[in-house]
């Protein structure tokens, strides 16, 4: 019988990225119960996360899915997800940072909002469910100078959590927006949109994720009634990469989650392929998921 080591080495280190992380998720949120020795085991799980060598993650949960779909694919992928009001990102996968692209619109439309409440509406919608460059281009303007545009997003995603994300005031590539060019990992991100829906006049941008065109009603958009906005460009070379982030709900709340795929092959479609297989395994792993909600 043939044995492609190959692979299996892909797996047992994509297992080994997945560590403590089925820990974690189960103890994401407050909507289940749980015994004293499971919380002492989680508590653990999470003190010890930085010990070389600690495995311990399950076959049949998600962190094993999740390991198992990396190391299927051609090409890096990330994931991560938190509770809405929740403090804990729980991380899988190997592509951890990279260029938000247009998902960083979603700051941008909720600064642009509160500078101006009677901003054209066309241009907020449209910077939203078509992620059209024009409109975003004009929302950008309407924050005055270039750096105080990329403060007033910096500002927002301040208050949504991220601590970290510098977002640029100049173009470091001419052909695309600065606030694109941002460097957003998928922890900050995630953790931005676990307060989203948390956030003073963020009510309009979080209806408008809803309502994302047929188009690109991919990864995410499987998920019935989720609010989401994706991104994606190519490097340098033409190599794309895609990501997504955005609000699904389950009984227990909202779960915030923030992917990416790079794949090998540089293909817009065959990193929309990747994402949709990651919102496959994220469905069939929702009673592992604990929801949350803003604090009251």
């Amino acid at each position: 019988m043939y044995i492609d080591r190959s692979r299996a080495a892909r797996v047992r280190k994509a297992l080994s990225c997945a560590a403590l992380a089925v820990f974690l998720v189960a103890g994401c949120g407050s909507g289940t119960d749980r015994s004293d020795a499971d919380e002492t085991s989680i508590t653990e799980a999470a003190s010890h996360a930085d010990q070389k060598g600690l495995s311990i993650t399950v076959p049949g949960t998600l962190a094993a899915s999740v390991a198992e779909l990396q190391a299927g694919v051609r090409g890096r992928l990330g994931l991560a997800i938190m509770p809405v009001g929740g403090d804990q990102v729980v991380s899988f996968g190997d592509w951890t940072t990279g260029p938000a692209w247009s998902t960083m619109k979603v700051p941008l439309t909720i600064a642009a909002l509160r500078r101006s409440p009677g901003n054209a509406s066309y241009a907020v919608s449209a910077a939203i469910t078509a992620s059209d460059n024009a409109a975003a281009d004009t929302l950008w303007q309407s924050l005055g100078t270039n750096q105080e545009a990329a403060q007033a997003v910096q500002s927002v995603l301040r208050e949504g959590g991220d601590t970290k994300t510098t977002v640029p005031a100049t173009r470091a590539r001419s052909e695309h927006s600065a606030f694109g060019q941002a460097e957003w990992s998928l922890a900050e991100q995630v953790r931005f949109a676990s307060r989203l829906p948390c956030l003073p006049q963020s009510a309009t941008v979080i209806n408008l994720m809803e309502q994302v065109q047929s188009a690109q009603r991919w990864g995410l958009g499987a998920f019935s009634g989720a609010e989401f906005k994706g991104g994606w460009g190519p490097d340098a070379s033409g190599a794309y990469l895609v990501r997504q982030f955005g609000l699904i709900s389950t009984p227990s709340g909202q779960i915030a989650i923030a992917f990416a795929a790079q794949p090998d092959s540089g293909a817009f479609s065959d990193g929309m392929t990747m994402l949709d297989k990651l919102s496959t395994v994220i469905s069939q792993h929702l009673d592992e998921l604990s929801g949350g909600r803003c604090p009251a």
